[in-house]
């Protein structure tokens, strides 16, 4: 008897608890529709990633207000390598990513394994590497001592767009 009480008094009890759980579900106002992508500031990292980057950082100026940035590091340990995430105005990601490391083995970690093409884009004066990945796309240069990777889901005009709003600058100068 005393087992079969047991029973009984612990589906009594998830009961109770669901049905608190499906009022504080139904009456707690919650936005489904709400954009869950948490924007941030960028300017503070790139002024300090420009003074301690031994290349000049890339950062985009004159974008429009609908590409929002959605994340920033500069790991010095790590190849000194930059990072500016961004999501364009069809909700695609983009990424600026630069690092003292130019292997193709990190090109291929930077880009989630696309391939180069061989061919090139030009955007503004400079000339981009086109590679193309199933996730990622990407448009890639190599320079003296460094690469900047512009990659992400838009497709290869939203990311021309952000190679063309890059500024590369070093030292203490602000964004």
């Amino acid at each position: 008897m005393k087992g079969k009480q047991t029973v009984w008094d612990m589906v009594r009890s998830l009961t109770v608890i669901g049905v608190v759980v499906a009022g504080i579900y139904i009456f707690i106002p919650h936005d489904e529709d709400a954009d869950p992508t948490r924007t941030v500031d960028y300017r503070v990292e790139t002024i300090t990633a420009r003074r301690a980057a031994p290349y000049p950082v890339a950062a985009p100026v004159g974008l429009p207000d609908q590409w929002r940035a959605t994340s920033v590091t500069f790991e010095r340990k790590d190849a000194n390598a930059w990072h500016l995430g961004f999501q364009d105005p069809d909700k695609q990601y983009v990424a600026v990513e630069q690092s003292t490391d130019a292997s193709a083995k990190n090109v291929a970690k930077l880009t989630q394994q696309a391939k180069a093409t061989g061919q090139t884009q030009q955007v503004g004066d400079r000339a981009w590497e086109r590679w193309d990945g199933e996730k990622y796309d990407a448009l890639v240069r190599q320079e003296q001592g460094y690469v900047t990777v512009v990659t992400g889901t838009a497709d290869f005009d939203g990311l021309a767009a952000m190679a063309a709003a890059l500024e590369f600058k070093q030292g203490p100068q602000a964004p």
